[in-house]
């Protein structure tokens, strides 16, 4: 089930959905999730061992990531972005451009009044 917050009928994700599903188009593990979040934002978005962990299981239930399978070399367990979860940030990136066209439109038609 899709929560209100992740909504695919045209919903934003939030922005913890969308750093971790774009830190997943390469094979990764938790803490390397929170690293390239850090290092991406400029240190502007840290993510709590919670909301990394919660956000790691919503995304799998949602079929938007998939572990790896496990070869046994390392106890870090690995996901990796799923055809589903690039089409969500796909959209997402959509909604974002017709945001942004907007609001430069809008600026841009008020700037002198």
């Amino acid at each position: 089930m899709i929560g209100i917050r992740d909504n695919i009928r045209g919903g934003a994700l939030t922005e913890t959905t969308l750093l971790v599903l774009l830190a997943l188009y390469r094979p990764n593990h938790g803490y390397g999730v929170s690293q390239f979040v850090v290092r991406e934002t400029g240190g502007r978005v840290k993510l709590g061992a919670g909301t990394l962990y919660g956000a790691i299981d919503n995304l799998s239930r949602k079929k938007w990531i998939t572990p790896l399978k496990d070869e046994g070399y390392t106890r870090r367990k690995e996901y990796v972005i799923t055809d589903l979860g690039r089409q969500m940030v796909e959209n997402e990136l959509s909604r974002l451009n017709e945001v942004i066209e907007l609001a430069a439109r809008t600026v841009k038609e008020n700037e002198n009044g």
